[in-house]
């Protein structure tokens, strides 16, 4: 029907003509309560929203001259986070003349990405911001429920006392 049909048609229902998709040829409208189809249009907005998953991404800060133990507490956070299913950016930090030293943060961060090859992959490969030497891991996929096996309990895995 033509335009002025149409909104003619809509006025004696005290609806609203509602052009549903301009891009067709000719353009599809509808007769419609307007303020119903916005809400219609917001509630599944919301739904879809509701099933995005927000995934957070943790930092982890090196220094040249991290120390082994500091340096082995923190990969093992990365792998806590890992095993959460969050990102984590491992970030090794240079400052005055450790920027002449870039190497050793190279070499920080291939260990980190060998050590958690288990519970994570590298997203971005290692890159240069000014002073910051930055990766990013993801967390790999898993068919099963935990990605971080879980330490055994006290007593576990070792023979029971006897009796006599």
């Amino acid at each position: 029907m033509t335009p002025d049909q149409a909104l003619r048609e809509a006025q004696v229902q005290g609806l609203d003509l509602v052009e549903v998709s301009p891009d067709a040829s000719p353009p599809v409208c509808r007769i419609l309560d307007y303020g119903k189809y916005r809400y219609q249009l917001n509630k599944k907005a919301q739904e879809a929203k509701k099933k995005q998953r927000v995934i957070q991404v943790k930092e982890v800060k090196f220094r040249p001259k991290t120390d082994e133990h500091d340096y082995e507490f923190k990969r093992n956070n990365i792998i806590r986070f890992l095993g959460k299913g969050k990102k984590v950016k491992a970030t090794v930090i240079f400052r005055g003349r450790e920027n002449m030293h870039r190497d050793i943060g190279y070499r920080i961060l291939a260990r980190i990405r060998q050590e958690v090859s288990e519970v994570g992959t590298v997203e971005s490969e290692p890159r240069q911001e000014g002073p910051f030497l930055d990766m990013i891991l993801a967390p790999k996929k898993w068919g099963g429920p935990s990605p971080v096996p879980a330490p055994p309990a006290p007593g576990e895995g070792q023979p029971a006392a006897r009796r006599h």
